[in-house]
């Protein structure tokens, strides 16, 4: 059977674009190198109608298929299982940007379209295409699409889901639905394409998207703010909320570990504000004009240390000045990795409810782990945070992480469920949170999931033992 879905696959892609032997790590393990999978084969369609064949291919063979955008994910969603029967369906030639319409403020692209090729496009009619994560050098949008990506402008612009209007996509059963509309405005019952984004390739495979645009921003303010209490965060954010407006674009937070790890590994950087408990990193865009935008600013921060709310600040005063800040938060991923393995969490809660999180989870970790180091990073402004638990200092990492990890996790899951949170507010559920999701999850809700992907995939093909 194998051999005979090799030859249909090579009949319709072409030999050069299967792939069976060689080197394809870069497929077959995830991007924290905690996945390694064997697939039957690698296959490269360049069109959506390529995709379909290859989809009805497999499905005539009973093989199921593994989507892959940029292999950019972080739950191991997007590699292939050990059995060396799946196969992998890389979506990287499909990497067309369609069509631009600037009356409509919208573009439709392809789905191995990279994030960053997606912004300068964009930026090219002198428009804004706002999701900005630090993969958008090698993520893509298909990717972000089925993960429904978040990233540092979610406070002011919406996560993917809420920048997509439109998607094409190929059912399990290798039919393609052209749902590239550009309206703002469809009332026709179901809404389709908010089913698939964010289904992380088990529903069917997205090959196209007709994405929201805005207008670029006639100015922008970057600033770093010291807090001595992550609840100080909380009150600047909503100082910023009632002063900015929509204007507020970013609000990030950082706490001293993280920035240590930066630090210790990243010397080279900048660090234009003294250690204090917490670090704030907000951005303001403005729709006037740069002293319109620094006065606001300006003003928002001198408030703030009328008030104690902040205890000192740093204005960048370059484009280059607001990249170096920006490099500060995107580095805490990399330092981490540079320090050793770590159990990451990405969760949402209540921004209210957050303070009090993270001071009894790390009570208790602290309690259960003597020692241990914690990352507590994020996107406060959308509740969204990174909550990473390092070894302790001198500890195996490797050890840490297999020992330590289910009851770390169980900590940290509880206490999230405890103050209304999710246990995934970005990365999605793929292999690594799918047990985790049927303890958190509502029995209802994993009925109706399973009633959905029974109804679009009754083969069970697309993307098996992920999320559910």
């Amino acid at each position: 059977m194998s051999a005979s879905l090799l030859d249909a696959l090579r009949g319709t892609l072409g030999p050069a674009q299967v792939l069976t032997d060689g080197d394809r790590s870069a497929w077959e393990i995830d991007w924290r190198k905690r996945y390694h999978g064997k697939a039957l084969a690698v296959v490269r369609p360049g069109s959506a109608g390529e995709v379909a064949a290859v989809v009805r291919a497999c499905g005539a063979h009973g093989a199921s298929l593994v989507p892959q955008g940029g292999n950019t994910g972080l739950v191991g969603g997007g590699v292939p299982d050990a059995s060396g029967h799946q196969v992998l369906l890389s979506l990287v030639r499909l990497n067309r940007v369609r069509a631009i319409d600037t009356a409509n403020s919208t573009m439709t692209v392809e789905a191995g379209c990279v994030l960053q090729a997606v912004q300068e496009a964009a930026a090219a009619q002198g428009l804004l295409f706002p999701l900005s994560l630090a993969a958008e050098g090698s993520c893509t949008i298909g990717g972000n699409l089925a993960t429904n990506a978040g990233g540092t402008q979610v406070l002011r612009y919406g996560n993917a889901r809420e920048l997509c209007l439109g998607l094409e996509v190929v059912t399990a059963t290798g039919e393609i639905w052209d749902g590239l509309s550009g309206l703002r405005k469809d009332n026709t019952g179901y809404d389709l394409r908010d089913l698939f984004i964010g289904s992380e390739g088990t529903l069917g495979v997205i090959t196209a998207a007709t994405l929201k645009l805005h207008p670029q921003p006639a100015a922008r303010c970057t600033a770093l703010a010291a807090c001595a209490t992550l609840a100080d965060c909380v009150a600047l954010l909503q100082r910023a909320q009632a002063r900015l407006g929509a204007g507020l674009t970013g609000f990030e937070v950082m706490g001293r570990f993280a920035l240590s790890l930066v630090e210790k590994h990243f010397p080279a950087l900048p660090r234009p504000l003294a250690p204090s408990p917490w670090t704030v990193l907000l951005e303001q865009s403005d729709t006037e004009d740069e002293a319109h935008a620094r006065t606001l600013f300006e003003g928002l921060l001198e408030s703030a240390l009328e008030a104690g709310t902040i205890v000192d600040a740093a204005v960048a005063e370059s484009v280059q000045q607001s990249r170096q800040l920006w490099h500060l938060r995107e580095s805490i991923p990399l330092a981490q990795a540079e320090e050793g393995l770590n159990i990451k969490h990405d969760i949402a809660l209540p921004v209210s409810r957050i303070p009090d999180f993270v001071a009894a989870t790390d009570a208790q970790l602290q309690a259960a782990v003597p020692g241990v180091r914690l990352v507590n990073f994020g996107h406060l402004g959308d509740g969204n945070l990174h909550y990473n638990v390092q070894a302790p200092e001198g500890v195996d990492a490797a050890s840490f992480l297999r020992e330590r990890e289910p009851a770390v996790n169980r900590i940290v899951y509880d206490a999230v469920q405890a103050h209304g949170g999710s246990i995934s507010a970005e990365h999605g559920i793929g292999a690594l949170k799918r047990e985790e999701l049927l303890h958190y999850k509502s029995p209802v809700a994993l009925a109706l999931m399973r009633s959905i992907k029974q109804a679009l995939d009754p083969q069970g093909l697309m993307n098996p033992g992920r999320l559910l």
